[in-house]
């Protein structure tokens, strides 16, 4: 079949039809996606730069996951420390109280002694969130990864505060029921036989086993301004984090994102542009149309 052949003028309007609905596609595309550049063809050199800074974007956030995970280790360390220091006031009270108290009295007391003395290594050893327990282990080890381009992290070193441990750091040490004041030396068992009872225990017996509940309840307050300190810090970190994953973003959309009202603008002129062109196709084709009628 013979290919027809068309004026210069109705080609001249026809490619410039073509063109226009070409335009008019891309910009009905950037409207519909909010995207000035959709793929690289569009435009090879803002796609990777975009690429490449929402890539980045993506990796921050997963390890602001990681730190929120390492946040939520470090306070379930510091509720678990609190518990045992609210421990320690209420038994540093009962050694108090048994100071003065009658024999019967001291009887009840010790009682109550052991029975939450009998709690801290409890409470301790249920202070772990996700396995990862800081407070009955000086091997254990929070470590958080800031980022994935750089060595930037942060390790927290676990204490064993458990009672009667030979760790340093432990909230007692076990130094021999023969000791001097071996009420004070094993505080977590009055009732054994190798220590003193209440009602056998001279005020000066009850004195130390204060001054030691002291030293624990200040080994405590360390620890927890270590757990505090370093929550502080890594909640600056998330927000350090969250506020440059919004700057990479930011920069990216830069690239790439279109001015919705300059595309609804251009969409009105190429609209308008594509009904003139198909006006003077019309008009190319009545000239061709008046050349027939002379036949």
């Amino acid at each position: 079949m013979a290919e027809i052949a068309l004026s210069s003028s109705i080609r001249t309007n026809l490619l410039s039809l073509q063109r226009t609905d070409s335009l008019a596609q891309r910009t009905e595309t950037r409207l519909a996606t909010g995207q000035r550049v959709n793929s690289a063809i569009d435009d090879a050199v803002s796609f990777f730069q975009a690429k490449s800074l929402t890539d980045r974007a993506s990796d921050i956030s997963d390890r602001k996951s990681e730190i929120n995970q390492a946040i939520s280790s470090l306070q379930a360390a510091n509720d678990g420390v609190e518990a045992v220091d609210a421990t320690l006031r209420q038994l540093k009270g009962i050694l108090q109280s048994a100071k003065t108290a009658s024999t019967t009295e001291q009887t009840a007391l010790q009682t109550q002694f052991n029975t939450l003395s009998e709690q801290l290594n409890q409470i301790l050893n249920d202070s772990s969130y996700q396995g990862l327990n800081l407070l009955n282990s000086s091997t254990a080890k929070l470590t958080v990864q800031f980022s994935d381009s750089s060595n930037a992290k942060l390790d927290v070193q676990g204490k064993n505060l458990q009672v009667s441990s030979t760790t340093s750091g432990a909230l007692f040490t076990s130094i021999g029921a023969t000791a001097a004041g071996s009420l004070a030396c094993n505080i977590i068992a009055f009732s054994a036989a190798s220590s003193v009872a209440f009602t056998s225990a001279s005020v000066s017996n009850f004195d130390k086993g204060i001054a030691r509940l002291d030293d624990a309840i200040t080994t405590l307050r360390s620890t927890a301004a270590d757990l505090g300190s370093n929550v502080t810090f890594l909640n600056t970190r998330l927000d350090f984090s969250q506020a440059y994953v919004d700057t990479l973003e930011t920069g990216a959309d830069k690239l790439t994102l279109a001015d919705i009202n300059e595309e609804g603008a251009n969409l009105v002129a190429l609209q308008t542009r594509q009904q003139l062109a198909l006006q003077a196709l019309s008009f190319a084709g009545q000239n061709e149309r008046a050349v027939l009628s002379l036949f």
